[in-house]
């Protein structure tokens, strides 16, 4: 989809991701990459020690992708995705064995980290728009949308299963 306002193109573009192999991802938005790529990965394995896990993050200058983590193909993926999404500064962490629940807040907590789009092991979609300047990340689909509201039945259902990952009911 094209837009044009005042003599300015958006191209919009869609990825999608089906996240088959059930990897947690989290993608988000930083500055300074030289040091946050270093960084994530602090925040990521001092959360988590020896967690599986790939990150990558996009330079602006010199336009490149920088990678980092403790499984190759981990760091593969990330780099991956981060490289098709273009934008500059942008980061994806590819998670294995941890939940982004036991990273987030190391990750948020970074100076240099600004958002996250999303931290999810659902299918879903980033919505990318570039003009002639570059490329950004203009939102996330995360999953699939609700159709019903929570019984008592599914409410059971959730609170056994936050009970089996460690996390005590309400």
């Amino acid at each position: 989809m094209t837009k044009r306002k005042r003599g300015v193109v958006l191209e919009m573009r869609i990825l999608e991701r089906k996240n088959m192999e059930m990897h947690e991802v989290i993608v988000g938005q930083a500055n300074f990459t030289i040091k946050t790529i270093d960084d994530l990965y602090d925040a990521v394995y001092s959360a988590v020690p020896d967690v599986k896990f790939g990150a990558a993050m996009n330079e602006a200058k010199p336009r490149l992708t920088r990678a980092v983590g403790t499984d190759e193909n981990l760091k593969q993926e990330a780099s991956k995705l981060c490289n098709e999404i273009a934008a500059g500064h942008v980061f994806v962490v590819y998670l294995k064995g941890a939940f982004p629940i036991h990273v987030m807040n190391a990750v948020k907590s970074l100076p240099t980290v600004c958002t996250v789009f999303l931290a999810t092991s659902n299918p879903f979609q980033i919505i990318v728009g570039e003009t002639g300047l570059g490329t950004a990340v203009l939102g996330a689909v995360d999953g699939s949308k609700a159709t019903s509201i929570e019984t008592d039945g599914q409410k059971s259902e959730r609170r056994a299963l936050k009970k089996q990952f460690g996390y005590v009911p309400e």
